[in-house]
């Protein structure tokens, strides 16, 4: 072999070499950023206080596909209420909706909250039929013995 095809084949390997390493490494920061994301397939508990001083349960179910977040939020006649427009971001950023009726008014809750491990923190803006809108804290917490976050 000529030295000048010699000198083609050394750099072809040297690029060859190089790639077998840093190609994996790549791949592997991808997957690291993948599994990173937050989950919240679930069921979450947490409870408030009512204007009038009663303390209450509530109960989410949520299922995660992607980023669209789907499932129910439980009522105060223990009934379920579907969430719409449920998103969550890379950065654990959940927001999803619920529109409830009763006694022929309507009220609609906007929840905002960050995921980090088995705690949602966040905001519930309420607001009602008439206009009249509130703001409370909101912190809810993976159901003990509930092992979806691992799925």
């Amino acid at each position: 072999m000529r030295p000048r095809n010699m000198n083609r084949l050394a750099s072809f390997l040297a690029v060859l070499a190089l790639s077998a390493f840093v190609i994996p490494a790549f791949v592997r920061a991808d997957d690291a950023d993948k599994d990173s994301k937050a989950k919240v397939d679930g069921t979450w508990k947490w409870s408030f206080t009512t204007q009038d001083g009663q303390t209450r349960e509530s109960t989410a179910k949520l299922k995660q596909e992607g980023d669209k977040v789907t499932g129910t939020v439980s009522g105060r006649q223990g009934n379920d209420t579907e969430i719409k427009d449920g998103k969550l971001d890379k950065e654990g950023n959940l927001t999803f909706t619920v529109t409830r009726e009763f006694n022929g008014n309507t009220m609609t809750a906007k929840y905002h909250g960050k995921v980090e491990g088995d705690t949602i923190k966040g905001k519930i803006e309420t607001k009602r039929g008439d206009g009249e809108s509130r703001e409370r804290d909101w912190e809810a917490k993976r159901a003990k013995g509930d092992d979806s976050s691992s799925k």
